[in-house]
């Protein structure tokens, strides 16, 4: 996969892709990430790439030929999928992590200021996707953070791969609790089904605890799957002890 970042402050993102997973995924060859500074496409002497908006108001905008000369420079064979990070775009969620890590090329806007010219969303954008109901100071972190969520899931990211399926949301439960030596601590021990060696119980209990989890802290994440009646026991059973 290769991955094409479009920012202002390319140093946001460059140290942490020499860091942990996502080094080790670039280092086997599978994630290839580019950060490349917007200025480079400027064309007036003082590598300007905003302006003011029509129509007035507060704030900056990024101006068009920029972004339109660089997408068109990267995007040499067409089937690149142009992100914009903005808070106005899709959520970002574990499914549509793990769809985008299916895709060959992604080319990465990040927004500065109070946002791009409209024309380029228009003609040249093909997604657009929000990390979240807040505004940051750009898109920098917005990229490192989908750069993130997507390379941890690329074959070869993680020692156990199948780790990655087991994460919170990627079954649409958060994850079960985890528990590792001392098998007891400060009076607390660790569950006796996990001590058991019985690895059908063990899953069972981790189902069951994932599912309270998820009923406790995000109940939105149940409210479109379809539970089975064990499940649904399991709910039933921590409503009533609540």
């Amino acid at each position: 996969m290769k991955v094409d970042v479009l920012a202002l402050f390319p140093e946001i993102i460059a140290p942490a892709l020499q860091t942990g997973i996502l080094k080790r995924i670039q280092d086997a060859g599978g994630l290839i990430v580019n950060v490349y500074n917007l200025r480079d496409w400027a064309t007036d002497k003082h590598k300007s790439v905003d302006d003011y908006p029509y129509g007035g108001g507060a704030g900056m905008i990024l101006k068009p030929e920029p972004l339109f000369s660089a997408v068109s420079s990267l995007n040499t064979s067409s089937d690149a999928n142009v992100v914009f990070l903005t808070p106005q775009g899709t959520p970002l969620t574990q499914p549509l992590v793990e769809a985008m890590s299916l895709e060959a090329h992604l080319i990465l806007i990040c927004g500065r200021y109070k946002g791009i010219d409209e024309r380029v969303r228009q003609q040249i954008v093909t997604t657009e996707i929000s990390i979240g109901d807040y505004v940051l100071s750009g898109g920098e972190i917005a990229a490192l953070v989908l750069i993130d969520a997507i390379g941890r899931v690329l074959p070869g990211a993680l020692g156990d791969f199948e780790s990655a399926h087991e994460d919170s949301f990627s079954q649409d439960l958060l994850d079960h609790p985890h528990y590792t030596r001392p098998a007891e601590y400060e009076g607390i021990e660790v569950p006796e089904v996990l001590l058991s060696g019985h690895h059908e119980n063990i899953k069972k209990w981790r189902h069951g605890e994932a599912l309270k989890r998820t009923a406790q802290h995000r109940p939105d994440l149940l409210q479109n799957l379809e539970l089975s009646d064990d499940e649904l026991d399991i709910l039933k059973t921590l409503k009533n002890s609540s």
